[in-house]
């Protein structure tokens, strides 16, 4: 997953631990493995190398085109998990490095998710176009954890957090409240605020740990998939609470997409949020 993952349980058994722990474990690498970009051999890699062929896919991998489907729709095109070509432009290492127009411009014509053609069987999509499903995967295996978790252990409280992304399943068996802090701006180790929950999902989406300054002018690694260039005057750190850990995510998302926007939109949502900028 990119990131630190951990559980919280509220148990004293240990034998319950060490099984969930094993359970989570498995799922997580069970999702990486099939849906990371960064695998050779699996069904993304497939896909992101069929040279414009149908790819036959299960179930699992339709409910995820699906939603992305959704994502697109709600956001009028601007989330799109055929923009992670991208990267190919944009480094975001550390340095002062702007691409050229042309090199942007030359992978524009490749990110459309209105190209892509799917059912419940098969996927197709243009030549030279890939899917990167880093804008859904983290959130998504975190309900998975969880929902297995829960199912495992139905009157124990767990916290699923992966990088920060987090679900919680049901409440404590004392009613007190899970403290998750949010990363602050300036210090990986501490916490601009604490935030309390009882049950469902938290995400956190921004820029503080990737973006690039030039001349003056930071740039987000968070990209316009309609220009190839970065969201300008959005905030640093958007954190969203939902029912569930993917419900927050998209949603952190689409509001760091809205830039200098980004707090109406979630007004809009009538969903608990925390922005910093």
């Amino acid at each position: 997953m990119a990131s630190p993952c951990e559980l919280l349980i509220e148990t004293q058994d240990h034998e319950l631990a060490q099984q969930l722990t094993l359970l989570a474990w498995q799922e997580s690498k069970r999702i990486e493995h099939k849906f990371s970009r960064y695998q050779k051999d699996n069904l993304l890699y497939q896909i992101n190398h069929a040279i414009g062929s149908p790819v036959v896919i299960d179930d699992e991998t339709y409910r995820l085109l699906s939603f992305a489907q959704t994502c697109y729709e709600l956001s009028d095109g601007m989330f799109d998990l055929s923009s992670g070509i991208l990267r190919q432009a944009w480094l975001f290492d550390g340095s002062e490095r702007i691409p050229s127009t042309q090199a942007v411009n030359k992978l524009l014509p490749l990110i459309g998710w209105s190209k892509v053609r799917f059912d419940h069987k098969t996927i197709q999509m243009p030549k030279g176009m890939e899917l990167d499903l880093g804008g859904i995967g983290k959130e998504y295996a975190v309900d998975c954890v969880a929902k297995l978790c829960q199912l495992k252990a139905p009157d124990t409280s767990i916290v699923v957090n992966f990088g920060g992304d987090i679900q919680v399943t049901q409440p404590r068996k004392n009613q007190q409240d899970w403290h998750i802090g949010i990363e602050s701006l300036a210090d990986e180790k501490a916490a601009i605020k604490i935030l309390k929950i009882k049950n469902g999902g938290l995400a956190t989406s921004g820029d503080a740990r990737r973006f690039l300054i030039k001349d003056g002018v930071r740039y987000s690694h968070i990209l316009n998939p309609k220009t190839g260039y970065p969201i300008m005057n959005a905030p640093r750190s958007v954190t969203v609470a939902a029912p569930h850990c993917i419900q927050a995510g998209l949603l952190a998302t689409l509001a760091l997409l809205h830039g200098q926007q980004a707090e109406a939109f979630l007004q809009e949502q009538n969903l608990q949020f925390w922005c910093y900028r």
